[in-house]
């Protein structure tokens, strides 16, 4: 998963991913608005290496770059119990 640092702004489908050095480095594949996660999701490819909880990515939004981190595809934690 994907979040945006500045909390609002939604990653949508297509939005390129770079590093640091401005290299492409992946594609958004989903995003929009989570109104149980109350913010912004999205989930996007990118390099092995990159995939590593916590690692900051730059989005290209309308021209201008957002930055944003990866963090656990599990944006709500699961608050019921499976009974037998």
């Amino acid at each position: 998963g994907l979040a945006p640092m500045d909390g609002r702004t939604p990653l949508r489908d297509h939005t390129v991913l770079k590093n640091a050095a401005g290299d492409v480095v992946g594609e958004i594949t989903s995003g929009g608005f989570g109104p149980t996660h109350n913010g912004p999701v999205s989930m996007g490819y990118v390099t092995q290496k990159l995939s590593t909880l916590g690692t900051e990515l730059i989005a290209e939004v309308r021209g201008k770059a957002l930055a944003c981190t990866v963090c656990d595809p599990m944006f709500v934690q699961q608050r019921y119990r499976r009974s037998l």
